[in-house]
């Protein structure tokens, strides 16, 4: 696995590897992360990928980062 590029955001990390023919965009937050794996061919490069992070995209994925830190932070309560 190859880093091909760390895409610049100001709310998280955003890295893309290459892969098996696949591209993988890790998202991370804190001690949270998210990773989505997306066949090459479904892509044209790092030009689409960055269109595939639009804004749209990027609130569900911080809206998820959200949900997932309310999870975890309630599962650690119970404990």
């Amino acid at each position: 696995m190859r880093v091909i590029a760390d895409i610049p955001h100001e709310a998280c990390k955003i890295t893309v590897f290459a892969w098996n023919s696949r591209y993988i965009i890790k998202l991370e937050k804190g001690l949270l992360e998210q990773t989505y794996k997306v066949d090459e061919f479904e892509l044209n490069g790092i030009d689409d990928i960055k269109k595939l992070l639009n804004e749209k995209f990027m609130q569900q994925a911080l809206e998820r980062f959200a949900a997932m830190r309310s999870s975890l932070q309630a599962a650690l309560e119970q404990i």
